[in-house]
């Protein structure tokens, strides 16, 4: 059994991966934002690439990833390697099988997937046309990436963090490098200073997007057959262990499906104002930053922990995981998000306002950002819980007698619905589609209503998880979890102001894009982020006396070497 500080390194190791390939991605953005603004070939390619990332989502890193680890465990455990290797080939041959006919399928009917998510852009010409054809190109990236999805579970299930959690940094650098060199290569610039990269250099990028997801797979592969894996061909859709995972991935899909089935909606609410798809992506993108580096970095390292400790019927154990992973995403992502809220409009000139990227961009994207914080600790929550509930006790398939195959499955799907994380993810799906009607066509807010009522349905759904799990395992008492957020919060609100302050010495040096600027706002972050750390020591919050005492062990060994 993983003990507290072991699965706090974990996570430290995952974190560390995590933003390498957060801040890979943020260079990806950056190039991309230069080279295409949020021009209609921009909106036409986040669009495209939106449905095939949804997918990837849903049924490789969201509900196959949990699925599978879990199984993947809990077989490891009781059943011995062979039978977990075995399990491992029938998903990988399964998955291939089941992600090309989707690949088929979704390029045939294109323009019909299109039309579901990006009504809008028949109001202008080319515009849904060219999205098609990139959806068309874009599909195969979801079979790259669902397999690398398993095969980090494979590795995160026996303990292998750091490769896993860096294949997408890989995958950043090798689309960034390929998607740059295709697309001057499709469509050479004459000027640098005021680049006008068009369609051709659009699907250029396109090609980088492919190649990166196949090196993302290709990185991890070593590692796993270190381990003791052979790859060969295995379809067997009888066996009882894939059974098992296919079945698991119904709820979680349905479970993990909140956030990117609400991204959609409001893509296709945004496709009818030009520029607000690539406005909420550039936005979105910066809010995935801290819940990739925190929220992802602790679910990572717990869902094995908890599956393991579920295993062996040692609930306290359980929950205590529970208790401090939720605990440490707090502690991160809330002065995160109130951070990002003030600095919104410095850091995103700072990191895009080059090349075909304007400052006109730079105000509308700063404002999707700030609705987006509302539910920064939310989306980090939900991460970190929705795993916990598969680890518990998900819907189990049960032949009914009597009832055959179809009967029982109607009763399965039945059970999935009432299961509490599914269940939840359903009734978020529905008010955000409501919310997002209200805040944009009613109030007209345009994309900024439909960030915030993204962020506000995040924020509903973590706390009817806290709710319905602490109803099942022990979580820590009510006086306690108020005693931290009165501290956390108290540094939070002290970390915020010190960011206002700076952000307004900031204002009077007009600019980020001069040096002086962007030092301003780099050194305005680290000094927010010192004192918040600083007011949490002196308030004994457990992370940072902990995060303290572990600085002072590395410098007492430094120093006692010297």
């Amino acid at each position: 059994m993983n003990c507290p500080k072991s699965n706090k390194r974990n996570a430290a190791i995952v974190g560390v991966a995590v933003m390498g390939s957060r801040l890979m991605g943020v260079v990806r953005e950056q190039v991309f934002a230069f080279m295409f603004g949020a021009t209609m070939y921009a909106d036409a390619f986040i669009a495209a690439f939106r449905i095939p990332n949804l997918l990837r989502d849903l049924f490789a890193e969201g509900a196959l990833s949990t699925a599978f680890t879990t199984t993947f465990t809990k077989t490891w455990e009781k059943e011995g390697p062979d039978s977990a290797w075995h399990l491992a080939r029938l998903v990988l041959s399964t998955l291939t099988l089941i992600l090309g006919i989707i690949c088929v399928v979704g390029t045939i009917f294109g323009s019909e997937v299109v039309f579901m998510i990006s009504t809008g852009f028949t109001n202008t010409p080319g515009k849904f046309e060219l999205t098609v054809r990139l959806t068309q190109l874009l599909f195969p990236f979801i079979l790259f990436v669902s397999l690398a999805a398993a095969v980090m579970g494979m590795l995160n299930a026996r303990h292998i963090f750091g490769i896993p959690a860096s294949a997408s940094t890989v995958f950043n650098i090798v689309s960034v490098i390929s998607g740059f060199f295709f697309a001057h290569l499709f469509e050479p610039q004459k000027s640098w200073l005021h680049p006008h990269f068009g369609e051709r250099a659009i699907f250029g990028w396109c090609f980088g997007v492919l190649l990166g997801g196949l090196a993302q797979l290709a990185i991890q592969l070593p590692s796993l057959f270190k381990l003791g894996f052979h790859c060969r061909g295995n379809l067997n859709f009888r066996d009882s262990a894939l059974r098992t995972v296919l079945i698991l991935m119904v709820p979680s899909s349905i479970a993990g499906s909140a956030v990117q089935v609400n991204v959609l909606v409001s893509t296709q609410f945004a496709s009818h104002v030009p520029g607000a798809v690539s406005w909420l992506y550039y936005a979105f993108r910066l809010v995935q930053l801290p819940i990739g580096i925190f929220g992802v970095a602790i679910a990572t390292v717990t869902l094995p922990a908890v599956a393991r400790q579920h295993a062996l019927d040692d609930l306290k154990a359980f929950g205590k995981t529970v208790e401090e992973a939720l605990r440490f995403g707090f502690y991160l992502t809330l002065p995160a998000s109130v951070g990002l809220a003030v600095i919104a409009q410095p850091v995103i000139q700072l990191i895009y306002e080059h090349g075909t990227f304007t400052a006109a961009t730079t105000n509308q994207t700063a404002l999707a950002l700030q609705a987006y914080t509302i539910g920064l600790a939310g989306y980090s929550g939900i991460k970190i819980l929705v795993p916990c509930f598969y680890a518990m006790q998900p819907p189990r398939f049960e032949s009914r007698e009597g009832a055959g195959f179809w009967g029982s499955f109607g009763h399965f799907i039945r059970n999935v619905v009432f299961f509490t994380p599914a269940r939840v993810s359903l009734t978020g799906i529905a008010l955000n589609l409501v919310l997002c009607f209200v805040l944009f066509s009613w109030f007209h807010l345009g994309h900024v209503g439909l960030a915030l009522a993204t962020g506000f349905v995040a924020v509903l759904n973590f706390l009817q998880l806290v709710h319905a799990i602490q109803k099942k395992i022990d979580i820590g008492t009510a006086g306690e979890w108020l005693s931290f957020f009165v501290r956390v919060t108290s540094a939070t609100m002290a970390c915020g102001l010190v960011v206002f302050v700076g952000d307004e010495w900031l204002l009077a040096h007009r600019t980020t894009h001069s040096f002086l600027g962007a030092a301003i706002l780099i050194f305005n972050i680290g000094a927010a982020g010192l004192v918040y750390f600083g007011l949490t020591t002196l308030l004994r919050v457990p992370e940072s006396v902990e995060l303290a005492a572990f600085i002072k062990r590395k410098l007492g060994v430094i120093n006692a070497s010297h």
